[in-house]
């Protein structure tokens, strides 16, 4: 077993850069890695300047440990149902020497109002399983299958729960396919949560959109904002500007 600022590395292993403020992550090839969407969502939600911030589904820990570089004084609570990712982000707030301001639940986000109580948070945020149980083939492996598949938790679920858990004008943010986007609005409004800014990532400029940004306030007044979109290749695996900037951390938010 390897060590890496006092924080044990097992087997299988490896610490990657998140390519902003020198953070660093655990990751294993073994269970499912943050992906661009948790950067995206990082960089959409308005993250304050203080206060409560909370991420269901938090996996190794990405979303919460990218925000945290947004606010200096706000505090992170995640919530992880499977023991590994639940280890592997404990680790990683370690790791960044995060301890004061965030901290790692190892629970059902179906629970979390029983955990942390009603209207207690500034922001929730969330990158959720996409897919459907019965929607496509699953993976063997439980890890990859949870994450991608709602098996454990599905969308209104994750909706449901957060309309509890925010303070009333506290806002949920959501990273999702943009086909389930009827879906969210839907829950949204049926939750009380209004949705207010929503933005479509397009994987190329002639492509249509794979993923959506949405951002809403529990209860908010009607009034959606549509940002333009964002064209992730602008040539052949070459991303465009405004990503480069985030992934080299010359800016903040994708807003």
């Amino acid at each position: 077993m390897l060590e890496e600022n006092n924080v044990p590395l097992y087997e299988s292993e490896r610490i990657d850069d998140l390519l902003t403020h020198e953070m660093k992550i655990i990751q294993s090839k073994e269970v499912f890695c943050f992906s661009l969407d948790a950067v995206l969502l990082a960089r959409f939600a308005s993250v304050p300047k203080r206060g409560r911030i909370l991420d269901l589904c938090t996996g190794n820990g990405a979303i919460p440990l990218i925000m945290s570089t947004r606010t200096q004084e706000a505090t992170f609570d995640a919530v992880e149902i499977q023991p590994r990712l639940y280890d592997m982000a404990s680790r990683n707030v370690r790791l960044n020497g995060l301890e004061a301001r965030m901290k790692v639940h190892h629970g059902d986000v179906k629970d979390a109002v029983e955990v942390y109580g009603h209207q207690k948070f500034d922001l929730i945020t969330c990158n959720p399983p996409y897919m459907p149980p019965a929607s496509g083939e699953q993976n063997i492996n439980e890890h990859y299958a949870f994450a991608r598949h709602e098996i454990l938790l599905n969308l209104e679920d994750v909706i449901r729960v957060s309309s509890k858990l925010a303070k009333n004008g506290g806002k949920i943010a959501l990273v999702h396919r943009a086909t389930r986007l009827i879906d969210i609005v839907t829950l949204m409004r049926q939750y009380g949560i209004e949705p207010k800014r929503m933005r479509f990532v397009h994987p190329k400029r002639d492509a249509e959109p794979n993923i959506v940004l949405v951002e809403g306030i529990r209860g908010g007044k009607p009034e959606l904002r549509i940002q333009p979109p964002l064209i992730v290749y602008e040539a052949e695996e070459v991303y465009c500007d405004e990503l480069q900037e985030v992934y080299y951390g010359r800016r903040d938010s994708l807003t």
